[in-house]
């Protein structure tokens, strides 16, 4: 089940990455650049943290495998994927709801405190998109108004919540997942955002 939610989370994330470069005009090789550091970056920071080296992808030919194809796929059948903007929006979403998870349970296999399993989680779930923009020359959507960390966390918490009740391991991933992804869509549907703090 972990691996299949990372491969998932990959394949999102890869694809995510895919819509932004192609509306930045990027040629193949910025696209395929764009994609493998939106699918991998957050995993990169994450592992390089807890120690874990060499990191997951480069121990695995599966995700290089995956983010090419989803590539390649996306690249495709670009035109087919209508309305550019809500599909970066969902698979970007889909993504971090995943992700959160994945680090989650690395920071659990490491014996970590649940409150640093969070942050791995979230750190899993956002960095990748970090980096994707900073390159994209945009100001992260982490550092924005907008709610996309926090989703991450309170994600996390359900999780952490949701395994003191006797509940399936399946089960508390997908409503922990459902949470993250729940918290990201209603949050720019109803226009919910943190407070920012302006310069008097």
């Amino acid at each position: 089940m972990f691996y299949i939610i990372d491969i998932l989370g990959t394949i999102a994330f890869a694809i995510s990455g895919v819509l932004i470069a192609i509306n930045k005009k990027m040629d193949v090789f910025g696209i395929l650049i764009i994609a493998f550091v939106t699918a991998v970056g957050g995993g990169t920071l994450r592992d390089l943290l807890i120690g874990q080296t060499p990191v997951s992808w480069m121990q695995d030919i599966t995700y290089t495998y995956v983010i090419l194809a989803s590539s390649i796929f996306a690249i495709i059948f670009r035109s087919k994927i209508n309305y550019l903007r809500t599909s970066l929006f969902l698979f970007d979403t889909i993504g971090i709801g995943l992700y959160t998870l994945v680090g989650i349970e690395k920071g659990e296999s490491a014996e970590l405190h649940p409150i640093i399993c969070i942050a791995l989680g979230t750190i899993t779930a956002s960095f990748g998109g970090v980096i994707r923009d900073i390159l994209c020359n945009e100001i992260p959507v982490i550092f924005r108004k907008e709610i996309y960390a926090t989703a991450c966390i309170l994600g996390g918490i359900s999780y952490f919540l949701l395994k003191t009740l006797p509940l399936d391991g399946n089960l508390i991933f997908v409503i922990s997942g459902v949470v993250v992804i729940a918290v990201r869509l209603l949050a720019v549907k109803f226009k919910i955002g943190l407070p920012t703090i302006y310069k008097d």
